[in-house]
Formats: structure tokens, sequence, C-alpha cells
């Protein structure tokens, strides 16, 4: 698992999210945190604050490359086998960009209202814990 994914547990589209990236990725590329796992968190140096403002996806190997929001989403797309042409397409139509980065601060605000909240954080098949990768 090179890169960390941060995503929200309580969140329905969020969850769900993930658990297609799960089932796409069986671990290979990506290991999940819930925003709710602030001891993980603080592992990777990332405050509730962060949280709030979306998704974020740290590379494990690098700790100082992070993507948040919607350039995290782009990214994981990105990382996935036949992504990267599409994020290229993607991103290279400026306005479609606009478009995207706003849907996702409005979704990111509204999630609970738009999707639903669940009764207990999901916590996924490939987690991320205390085998951290740090710094030396």
């Amino acid at each position: 698992m090179s890169y960390a994914v941060i995503y929200d547990g309580n969140c329905n589209l969020c969850a769900n999210f993930v658990s297609i990236l799960e089932k796409c990725d069986r671990g290979c590329l990506f290991g999940y945190i819930p925003m709710q796992d602030v001891q993980t968190l603080q592992q990777f140096k990332v405050t509730s604050e962060d949280c709030e403002m979306g998704m974020i996806l740290i590379n494990r190997e690098d700790p100082t490359q992070r993507w948040q929001g919607s350039d995290a989403a782009e990214e994981i797309v990105r990382l996935l086998p036949v992504g990267s042409p599409l994020i290229s397409a993607y991103r290279a139509l400026a306005p479609l960009k606009k478009v995207g980065d706003a849907a996702y601060v409005q979704i990111r605000d509204h999630r609970y209202q738009l999707f639903g909240k669940r009764d207990r954080t999901y916590h996924t098949a490939y987690p991320i814990g205390c085998a951290v990768k740090t710094e030396e």
C-alpha cells in the first residue's frame, strides 16, 4: 500500500466510494483511514481541521506529497490502471475541472444531507494502522 486514503467513515457517499475502490484495488496501492481514527491521523500529522477540507491522499513513501479534496479524488483515479488518460483529459478541460472542483466543495459541505450519515464508522478490509512509515 503506497498511498493512504483518508475518508469520512460516517458519510454514506465516502464509505461507498472507498468500498468500490477496495474492490478495484484490493489493497495493492491504497490503504484507508477513516477521519474518525484520530490516533492514526496523528501519525500522519493530519488534524481534524485538515479533514474538514475533504478527502486526503498521502503518498506513504514521500508523506510530503499530499492531495486534498477534488485533487485527491482525481489523483486516486489517475493511479488506477485505466485512470491516467481519463484524468489527463479531464484536467485539460479547464471549465470542466473548475465545475468539478466547485461540485466537490458543495458535496463535501452537504454530504450528510445529500447522502446520509452512517450509524457506525465504516472500516475497510485494508486499513492503515500502526505500520506507518516515518521519516528518520
